[in-house]
């Protein structure tokens, strides 16, 4: 499953305005900080323990995709999963944590050797690394409390740890803001999904994982490499795009993604109807200037007509002249996934949807610049109306949208 934009359905308008604030943005490892990692505060004296005992931490901040991918290339872990804590059995259920009411958080449980890696230095990890601690609810596209920043603690021993930490750090005014992170009793942990387990080591050219996660990891193998596993394998050794345009990754093909949104053919032609299905799920092209987007002026957000992802908003919309919706950007570079194209004899950037890998249109160098239109990138992402579905700002949105957002699809 892939976390293309995740966020509560609770604040759906709300969040499309922060989604939108914080497009085409390049993510860094854990928060601002004011120390070079050689001055970044050393954590409290490690217990004295004999060398073979396992012990575990549970830990949360923001996607666990990204925390299993760190923690699991440390040397002394033994085991990383990914899970929920703060909540009930009965709500640990990703669609139901999704929701943001069940009290969970999403977390990762990590098993070590603290004769070889100590708590505190996880915490290190965690604080410098994983995540950004100054953010109490929300890191980088994914908001709401299932993403907060917390330590789950599982006897006093910990919590004087992180306690101590934590005022260390403030103390060293190493962020900007001070250290907001939860440090609660850990009632109980419970495993997420089969799906979601190894996500990162198993889809490491997830497009939420090249924008959100890798970026991490890489920040921990330039900053701590005397902490990685002797086998930790490089994120520079793991797949990446076939190549990069204009900034933006670009896979050769997109028959090697696993899509978190699947059907057959047949149940994709009874859902959309044979002209969607020509170009979602066929890669046709509507006639110009036939389609019902092309000429859309209203405020507010495009959604892809196979899924309910949001793929763009109206700021982003310019007149392009061609007879297609034209936008400057997604609402979130991760909303898409670039495609070399070959067909027609010709080497074009397809655009699909990162949800469900329909095609979507084709995405051009010839739009405006922020000169002539205050959003514009120089890119131009020229879109099937017949892809799309529109929501006005403040209407309702239909089934499809809804869904989307309760499924907490990423």
């Amino acid at each position: 499953m892939m976390k293309t934009l995740r966020t509560s359905s609770v604040a759906l308008y709300g969040a499309l305005i922060l989604f939108a604030l914080a497009s085409c943005s390049t993510p860094s490892a854990g928060a601002t900080n004011t120390r070079s990692a050689a001055d970044f505060p050393s954590p409290p004296a490690a217990k004295s323990v004999s060398p073979g005992s396992l012990e575990t931490a549970v830990l949360a901040g923001g996607c666990f995709w990204g925390m299993e991918g760190v923690f699991e290339r440390l040397n002394g872990v033994s085991d990383v999963v990914s899970g929920y804590s703060g909540g009930a059995a009965k709500d640990a259920f990703y669609d139901l944590v999704s929701s943001g009411s069940t009290g969970h958080a999403e977390a990762v449980r990590v098993t070590f050797d603290p004769s070889v890696v100590s708590y505190g230095t996880l915490l290190q990890v965690y604080f410098r690394i994983a995540h950004d601690p100054t953010q109490l609810n929300y890191q980088g596209p994914d908001h709401g409390t299932q993403y907060r920043s917390a330590i789950f603690y599982g006897d006093e021993a910990q919590r004087k740890v992180a306690e101590a930490y934590v005022k260390i750090i403030d103390d060293a005014k190493v962020f900007p803001a001070p250290v907001v992170t939860r440090i609660v009793p850990l009632v109980q942990f419970y495993p997420a999904e089969d799906y979601h387990q190894d996500f990162m080591r198993l889809n490491p050219d997830y497009p939420y994982i090249l924008y959100n996660d890798r970026p991490k990891v890489e920040a921990l193998e330039r900053t701590y490499p005397a902490l990685l596993a002797a086998n930790a394998i490089p994120a520079a050794m793991a797949p990446k795009p076939a190549g990069t345009w204009h900034g933006l990754p670009v896979v050769a093909s997109a028959s090697g993604i696993s899509f978190p949104i699947t059907k057959t053919d047949a149940q994709w032609q009874e859902e959309l109807g044979d002209a969607r299905f020509r170009v979602l799920r066929q890669a046709g092209t509507e006639r110009a200037f036939t389609g019902d987007t092309w000429d859309e002026h209203r405020t507010g957000t495009f959604y892809s007509a196979a899924t309910g992802q949001p793929l763009f908003r109206s700021e982003t919309k310019f007149e392009s002249g061609t007879g297609w919706p034209s936008f400057s950007k997604p609402v979130d570079q991760g909303a898409v996934v670039l495609v070399i194209d070959r067909s027609f004899g010709t080497e074009r950037v397809e655009v699909i949807d990162s949800s469900s890998g329909s095609h979507l249109g084709h995405v051009f160098d010839d739009g405006p610049g922020p000169s002539t239109f205050t959003e514009g990138t120089g890119l131009r992402y020229c879109m099937n109306s017949a892809s799309m579905i529109f929501v006005p700002d403040g209407a309702k949105a239909p089934p499809i949208v809804t869904a989307y957002w309760l499924a907490g699809s990423r």
